[in-house]
């Protein structure tokens, strides 16, 4: 059951925190000016936007759940399965960001899908 609230975490959290991020980023405008002073100022700005608070604290609880599953599995099972949340990406762009995915993504993301179904059914 650990293991699963470990991947549940990974998976739903961490994808979840850079949805966040890419909502405070899209907020903040588009990055034209990569000087130092201009780049302080988009942190700045960033900084005040409440989504990148709240993707910032999602992926580091992501991050620890990440640390908590390497501390009792392989990698090797572990980088493909957290692979899910290519998954929950493309879902929660559609829903949280108003993303179209196009067919050949979604293609992909099966295609991840089936990869991490081989590497759970060789874990037996």
């Amino acid at each position: 059951m650990l293991r699963f609230i470990y991947f549940f975490l990974i998976v739903v959290a961490g994808t979840a925190g850079e949805l966040c991020v890419s909502r405070a980023m899209k907020e903040s405008g588009e990055v034209h000016d990569f000087r130092p002073r201009a780049l302080l100022q988009v942190a700045g700005r960033v900084l005040r936007i409440k989504w990148i608070w709240i993707g910032v604290g999602l992926m580091t609880l992501g991050f620890f759940a990440l640390l908590g599953i390497l501390s009792i599995e392989n990698v090797s099972f572990v980088v493909p399965v957290t692979a899910l949340s290519y998954v929950a990406g493309g879902l929660g762009g559609m829903v949280f960001l108003g993303e179209r995915p196009n067919r050949s993504r979604w293609i992909g993301i099966l295609l991840v899908c089936l990869g991490v179904t081989l590497v759970i059914m060789g874990k037996g």
